[in-house]
């Protein structure tokens, strides 16, 4: 079984923040226990080097954008512990990080930013599933869930109890397509609180580094940080995308 933890950065509104995007971190379940530790060996650290408490949430944004957000420790400090964290995660030899970036931008007005970026994370982990190509142990009957952060819980659902159902995949070179309903993701996602699943905190990380790689505010461009979602290099799951080369879906 495969576990997906999913968070987004910018909003999913036309208006707003002009990029929308969704990150996936899969790892597992076999793997999931050696993953955790890892990750709590480095918020160990972090907690010796910085003195993050390790019931303290990484939470990227609030990291840079949010003065108070622990008032404590400096805002470079802060930044330092995100690049951190993305090398960490970037060791980790059975994570798959699966990316979307919806530019609002240039979008018509009626397009449901929410519903196309969250069609195209789960049908990047149903292929990743099918294929065989995510990391990690590969049993001939693998199946997938989705552990996403609290969002639009009701809408979320929906999207992927729709999909099961109808799943109209574009014919390549236009042409009516076909309907190739989800089978690998089983039950309803089950929702988790950010502050309380290091994992997501992990999506939340990658999400916000992709943002700031496309749009960085002045803060990260001042730091020359905008490359830091590079350092994920050895995770991104590549095969995600034919057109972008670290694999992430642009819609």
């Amino acid at each position: 079984m495969y576990l997906m933890y999913v968070d987004e950065s910018g909003d999913s509104g036309l208006g707003g923040s002009p990029l929308y995007v969704l990150c996936g971190v899969v790892v597992h379940e076999l793997r999931w226990l050696q993953s955790l530790d890892q990750i709590i060996d480095f918020r160990r650290r972090m907690k010796q080097m910085h003195g993050l408490p390790m019931r303290e949430e990484i939470h990227a944004g609030q990291f840079i954008q949010n003065q108070r957000a622990l008032p404590g420790i400096q805002k470079h400090i802060k930044l330092g512990i995100m690049r951190a964290f993305a090398d960490e995660l970037a060791t980790m030899p059975d994570l798959s990080v699966i990316t979307i970036l919806i530019d609002k931008r240039n979008k018509r007005t009626g397009y449901d930013v929410f519903e196309m970026g969250w069609k195209a994370l789960l049908q990047r982990f149903e292929n990743g599933i099918v294929n065989r190509n995510l990391k990690g142990p590969q049993n001939p009957d693998e199946r997938g869930i989705i552990l996403p952060d609290n969002t639009d819980t009701r809408k979320v659902t929906k999207i992927l109890r729709k999909m099961r159902r109808f799943n109209q995949i574009p014919a390549r070179g236009g042409g009516a397509g076909r309907n190739a309903p989800l089978q690998m993701i089983v039950e309803d996602p089950s929702f988790r609180d950010s502050k309380d699943s290091y994992f997501i905190q992990a999506a939340d990380l990658g999400a916000f580094l992709l943002y700031q790689k496309e749009l960085p505010c002045s803060y990260i461009r001042r730091k020359h940080a905008a490359n830091y979602f590079d350092r994920l290099g050895p995770v991104l799951y590549r095969e995600a995308s034919r057109t972008d080369t670290q694999g992430v879906v642009r819609l």
